[in-house]
Parts: C-alpha cells; sequence; structure tokens
C-alpha cells in the first residue's frame, strides 16, 4: 500500500470562501475527502496539511522522504517566491505534482512563473479542484506501471 502527501499552502484554508469567481466553492476539506477517496479506493492512503507558514511546509517535505511515495502540492503564492521551497523540494527524492486550482497563466504576470517547477515531476493548473484528482490518478497510474512504490 502506498501514501501519498497532500500539502496545501498560504490561504488555501480559505476555499469556499476566498474569492469563488477564481477558487470556487468547494472547501480544503472538500478538496482533501476527494482525494482521500479515490486513493483509499485503489488501496493506497492519504496524509493532508495545510499551512499559511513556509518553514512548516518545508519540515513536511523534509519529513516525507522515505515515508510517502509521492507528494500532491498547491504551494499558492509561494510558487512564485520560494527558492526556500524549492530547494527543500530538490533535496527529496519523491516525486511532487505541483496543483493549481486556476489557470495562474491567464492571471497577473507575477503568477505566471513557478520558480517549483523546474524541480517538480508536473505542473497540473486551471483545472479547478479536478487539478488535485488528475495529481492522484498520476500517482496511481505511476504504481499500477510499476514505475513507483505508491
Amino acid at each position: 500500500m502506498g501514501n501519498i502527501l497532500l500539502l496545501n499552502g498560504p490561504n488555501l484554508n480559505r476555499l469556499g470562501k476566498r474569492e469563488p469567481d477564481v477558487y470556487g466553492h468547494e472547501t480544503l476539506e472538500d478538496v482533501v475527502k476527494s482525494v482521500e477517496e479515490t486513493l483509499n479506493r485503489a488501496g493506497h492512503s492519504l496524509t493532508a496539511h495545510q499551512s499559511n507558514h513556509e518553514g512548516q511546509l518545508i519540515e513536511w517535505i523534509h519529513e516525507a522522504e522515505g515515508v510517502v511515495d509521492g507528494i500532491i502540492f498547491n504551494p499558492g503564492a509561494y510558487t512564485h517566491t520560494s527558492i526556500a521551497l524549492r530547494d527543500a523540494i530538490s533535496s527529496i527524492n519523491i516525486p511532487v505534482v505541483e496543483v493549481h486550482i486556476s489557470n495562474v497563466h491567464a492571471r497577473e504576470e507575477f503568477r505566471h512563473t513557478s520558480i517549483l517547477a523546474p524541480v517538480c515531476a508536473g505542473q497540473i493548473v486551471g483545472l479547478g479542484i479536478k487539478g488535485y484528482q488528475l495529481a492522484a490518478a498520476y500517482f496511481l497510474q505511476l504504481s499500477a506501471e510499476g514505475r513507483g512504490k505508491v
């Protein structure tokens, strides 16, 4: 059985309340429940955390080494600013899929560049909370192909 870590960064605890025209009406709890159900049906488990603090996210990434088989990560605004998170991701031997609910490339110019994308296995943007499901499906596919421990 594999374990996936779901990390959400700053302000994602406000899902369902914050700019619903951009982020939708689903809550973070809805996201976690949906991903957890998908993984559990396939015999895998999910550990989920959210923090508004960069250092806490870094600690969870470090602690994941040797414990989880993949990380689904919505880093929020840290996507565009955090070299420290980039360094944390590149320091582990775990695939990370970066997820964004909104299409960051269709928004303000400062959101167009992800500092993290070059050290992630992939990036899913603009598909709403479905992006989290697609990231989970990616890890299940790796497991089915025998290319991951998931």
